[in-house]
């Protein structure tokens, strides 16, 4: 099944065969035709999956038919965890919507609430929101909900890792009974399920969970590096592939400055992405990195569920992340949509345990690419002219069968 052949707008398909949307993925395919007959849903899958779309295509939808009968107010919330994602749906929203008349804006704290204001004043369908800004705008009298249609949950596992569980709750008593709600998740647990049936009522419940639950469209893989010489491989892998984009994710803050230095002493012009960076200039970040301006990423998990770009290349694991959850959120950067992705991690001796961690929680072991010891003192030696084949280590996955079956 194909977009046109949704019951639709056909303001949305047009829209959407622009932007290059044909077909559906899994999770689309299997929610979008439950959220249009007004049904309530659960539904968990990988990052990666195009989950976004999944929601945003039905319900922009249902809001352009509906009338508004002169109500100015807001009818959608999609609540999520982090500013990095408010911003990144919305956009989603606003691109899939752009030929209709469903106004979205993204709300979130660490700016101005003035303008905000004012924007909510002037009318809108849909708010992308944090919950720490919408409550203040709540307690303020600047934001209404009384009359919503629909309630979102995305990223709901993050939520309750971050301690938002209240704050769901408390939404509950500002909105209608009588909503459509759609809850998503890249995990699910006890607390996910306890925190679903608390919101959800009769939900259709859709799981799109493969045993490992790395999307079957990455090519991931480790290679044994010592944490010494992390700096001198990362150099050249990064300008062996001179042209393609990287996310680079390393453990702490502190990591990251350090890595952007190493890379900048030796010509590699890198950015840094982390929590201790003013809110707007992250933002900046991360429209130079959309854009083009900058191809080399270095952050924290701040950015492993925050990032939504279709060309990305490939993701280093510089560190392996303490949580192996999060393995999964950052090789999910990559290989979006249909699209293939590449994620290679480096492991240190001291970081074997968290290899283990992760093989476990992924059912898998990860593919390794052995160094040969020669070529490993040839990376160190001559750094400045990188002369390993890493494109041969990193394409050697794609020689096996079945590798370019469609996701």
């Amino acid at each position: 099944m194909k977009f046109k052949d949704y019951n639709i707008s056909s303001l949305i398909k047009e829209q959407l065969d622009e932007m290059g949307f044909t077909k559906p993925t899994d999770i689309q395919f299997k929610a979008i035709k439950h959220i249009l007959d007004g049904e309530d849903v659960m539904a968990v899958a990988q990052t990666g999956t195009g989950k976004t779309a999944a929601f945003a295509i039905p319900v922009i939808d249902l809001l352009e038919r509906k009338n508004r009968k002169g109500y100015k107010g807001i009818r959608c919330v999609v609540m999520v965890p982090t500013r990095e994602l408010a911003k990144q749906i919305s956009l989603v929203f606003q691109q899939i919507g752009k030929r209709t008349s469903v106004k979205t804006f993204g709300l979130f704290g660490g700016v101005e609430q003035e303008q905000q204001i004012r924007t909510i004043n002037n009318g809108l369908d849909v708010l992308v929101t944090t919950p720490g800004r919408m409550f203040d705008l709540i307690s303020q009298g600047f934001l209404d909900l009384s009359k919503l249609d629909f309630l979102v949950l995305d990223e709901a596992d993050l939520m309750l890792d971050l301690g938002f569980n209240k704050d769901i709750q408390d939404i509950l008593k500002h909105i209608p009974q009588r909503r459509q709600t759609l809850f998503f998740t890249a995990t699910i647990s006890k607390k996910i399920k306890n925190l679903a049936y608390s919101v959800v009522r009769n939900a259709i419940r859709i799981q799109i969970s493969p045993k490992n639950p790395v999307a079957k469209n990455i090519d991931h893989a480790v290679a044994f590096i010592e944490m010494d010489d992390k700096r001198f491989f990362l150099e050249n892998i990064l300008k062996e592939y001179e042209e393609k984009n990287f996310i680079v994710f390393a453990r702490t803050k502190v990591r990251v400055e350090r890595t952007v230095a190493a890379m900048e002493r030796v010509g590699v012009k890198t950015e840094a992405l982390h929590g201790g960076i003013d809110q707007k200039e992250r933002f900046a970040i991360l429209d130079r990195f959309r854009s083009g301006e900058n191809r080399v990423l270095v952050t924290t998990d701040v950015a492993a569920r925050g990032i939504d770009i279709p060309t990305m290349d490939y993701v280093i694991n510089y560190d392996l992340p303490e949580d192996p959850e999060n393995y999964v959120h950052r090789c999910g950067r990559t290989g979006r949509g249909n699209k293939r992705g590449q994620a290679l991690s480096f492991c240190s001796t001291g970081e074997r345990e968290l290899l283990a961690n992760i093989e476990e929680y992924t059912g898998e072991e990860i593919e390794q690419y052995e160094i040969h010891e020669d070529d490993y003192k040839e990376i160190l030696n001559d750094i400045d002219d990188p002369t390993y084949n890493w494109k041969r280590l990193l394409d050697q996955v794609n020689k096996e069968d079945g590798k370019e079956e469609e996701w």
